[in-house]
């Protein structure tokens, strides 16, 4: 009987775990922008009202740790990176389109 509660409560926290990978404060902003296209660090730190470079450098990391964007340097000097979403990361942004009709209608 007490295996059944365990396995349904491991089961429960993939909500957690999906918080954990998206639930920091700019990841969705990040994650939003990114479904428009490839973008440069610069591009998307202009896109993002509020961010620090620190933050950003952070999430991005982060996200691409989790296999939600792919990172890609350019041989250029300066460096130029380059940003992008993966398949994984493209299948969040109906979920995130939601939130953001839900924010648009509930939290302005």
């Amino acid at each position: 009987m007490v295996k059944n509660k365990l396995k349904k409560s491991q089961k429960s926290c993939s909500i957690k775990d999906v918080l954990d990978i998206i639930g920091g404060k700019w990841a969705m902003p990040i994650i939003y922008n990114l479904s428009k296209g490839k973008l440069r660090f610069k591009e998307i730190e202009r896109t993002i009202e509020g961010i620090n470079t620190r933050m950003l450098v952070k999430e991005l990391k982060n996200l691409e740790a989790n296999g939600i964007i792919t990172r890609k340097v350019f041989a250029t000097v300066p460096p130029a990176v380059e940003y992008a979403l993966t398949p994984k990361g493209l299948k969040l942004m109906p979920s995130i389109k939601l939130l953001h009709q839900w924010g648009q209608e509930f939290a302005a």
